[in-house]
């Protein structure tokens, strides 16, 4: 179980600032490891100023691992942003706030 939080938050990507209009995309790979296989799906997209991120891994054992979140852009400058971490065990971590530049 912590490999596979290890290997989560290892293939996490930051988000960059909010775009107009992006490509979206999905990905799937393994990671093989002496400890077993490690799946995983991820898929991100850009739309009317909110891009989203969302990935799950799962570990050898059956043990997956979610996030998913956002970023809106609210004004010129101005962003919001959130995201939900779920671990193997089901406990869950919400995350939210914004940020402006001047």
């Amino acid at each position: 179980m912590i490999k596979t939080l290890s290997i989560f938050a290892t293939t996490a990507v930051l988000f960059g600032m909010a775009a107009e209009s992006a490509n979206a995309w999905s990905r799937h790979g393994h990671v093989h490891t002496p400890h077993g296989t490690y799946s995983g799906h991820a898929s991100s997209g850009c739309a009317g100023g909110t891009c989203s991120r969302s990935k799950v891994v799962t570990g050898p054992y059956g043990n997956s691992a979610s996030r998913s979140g956002y970023v809106t852009k609210t004004a010129p400058g101005s962003y919001s942003y959130g995201r939900t971490t779920t671990g193997p065990r089901g406990n869950t971590v919400t995350r939210s706030g914004s940020v402006s530049r001047y």
